[in-house]
């Protein structure tokens, strides 16, 4: 299946390129999403005539994810409270809803999916690494502090 992007996705391309996905993902992720349209001529002279549009909102929205950025920089590090045994294993975990909603105490909006966790969430206190992706093209990375409470 053939799709139009109408903003950058990350591992396919930009906004405008015309890729090849399969048709499962085209129908029921990009479409839905508003991330793309199917490549019909029709489609194509509709994205043309938006395609000043799409691209000031998708630099607003790079713009805005550089100023959230920049505000993850001056926050050196978050600190999360969580009940603990004696050894230092946490009583449950520390995942990514709990690090987005002590970042967003702390005046930083950010939403659970944009923090990313590979290794999964935290049984153990200490001090971790976690990347926040804000955009696409916008990474930052803070520390977070996991004690026990």
């Amino acid at each position: 299946m053939e799709v139009i992007l109408l903003e950058k996705v990350a591992n396919l391309g930009n906004l405008g390129d015309k890729v090849k996905v399969k048709a499962g993902y085209g129908r029921n992720y990009l479409i839905p999403q508003k991330k793309a349209a199917s490549a019909t001529t029709e489609n194509l002279a509709k994205f043309e005539a938006r395609r000043s549009e799409l691209v000031k909102a998708a630099g607003d929205a790079l713009s805005l994810a550089q100023l959230r950025a920049e505000q993850l920089l001056t926050l050196a590090s978050v600190t999360i409270a969580h009940n603990a045994g004696e050894e230092g294993k946490l009583f449950g975990s520390v995942a990514n809803v709990d690090i987005a909603e002590a970042l967003t105490a702390k005046g930083i909006e950010v939403a659970k999916r944009e923090v990313l966790m590979p290794q999964g969430p935290f049984h153990a206190i200490g001090e971790y690494e976690v990347t926040i992706r804000l955009h696409t093209d916008v990474l930052q990375k803070i520390k977070v502090n996991v004690v026990a409470a």
